[in-house]
């Protein structure tokens, strides 16, 4: 039998579905009617940790992006964090200008490091 303190805290889970939620300038409304759930459901998700079902998070972190690694397998560097997932998926809709810029962006972060060492 489990111990109920071996359950995992959702709660940071929770905050990164609200962060990417709002960023994609989505109400609780909104998503709750895209994955078919009651938007007081999305609230206790996001604000209180509450533990979705496994077809909820399956829904979500498809919906809205989110990386699960980062929160299931802190340690390992498995894949991209939801914020690089974010960017990217932003990116994708880019122009070439936009995206010669954003490259210039990156070395010029790169190179400021580089420095700093």
């Amino acid at each position: 039998m489990r111990k109920k303190e071996d359950k995992y805290d959702f709660k940071k889970f929770g905050l990164a579905i609200k962060e990417a939620r709002i960023k994609q300038n989505l109400t609780r409304e909104q998503v709750g009617s895209l994955i078919e759930i009651d938007p007081r459901y999305l609230t206790n998700i996001e604000n209180k940790g509450q533990h979705p079902s496994i077809q909820v998070l399956y829904d979500l972190v498809t919906l809205l992006n989110v990386s699960v690694d980062e929160f299931f397998l802190p340690d390992m560097n498995t894949g991209k964090s939801s914020r690089r997932r974010l960017v990217e998926k932003q990116m994708d809709n880019f122009t070439e200008k936009e995206l010669i810029l954003m490259e210039s962006l990156a070395n010029g972060i790169k190179e400021s490091n580089e420095m700093k060492e």
